[in-house]
């Protein structure tokens, strides 16, 4: 994983390269100013969405850690989208799909624990009703 992230950067150097040579350069540079508009597009609509769940929540609305995950993951996409090259675009355009995302998530994450739901008994129940003091006063 480590020699990937290492080679990222001229992998994408090559596949914009290429795409340069297919089409043209100026192809190829609208294409990495049209991402870098898009990726600060995304950046700026999810950071308002973030501080309005945010404000939603000191509301008394509970932010769940999926709500969180989502933001952060749409964050992400921008800044991935920002960076030149056709990798990781098509890595922020996988991570702008939710569905898709959150299966990601799901194998990254492991099985998520069922949440604690007491049982109720279903025998009957017994009320015992008095009065009481304390001996200690």
């Amino acid at each position: 994983m480590r020699i990937f992230f290492m080679l990222l950067p001229w992998l994408e150097l090559a596949t914009l390269i290429q795409l340069g040579a297919e089409t043209s350069v100026l192809t190829a540079l609208l294409y990495v100013f049209a991402t870098l508009v898009l990726g600060l597009l995304v950046l700026q609509r999810q950071g308002v969405g973030m501080f309005q769940h945010l404000r939603e929540a000191q509301s008394g609305r509970v932010i769940t850690g999926r709500l969180l995950l989502d933001d952060m993951a749409v964050g992400f996409a921008g800044l991935l989208l920002m960076v030149p090259g056709l990798i990781t675009d098509v890595a922020a355009l996988v991570v702008l799909i939710g569905p898709l995302r959150r299966r990601i998530a799901r194998f990254f994450a492991g099985p998520q624990p069922e949440p604690y739901a007491p049982r109720r008994d279903g025998g009957e129940h017994n009320t015992i009703e008095g009065s009481y003091r304390r001996l200690d006063d």
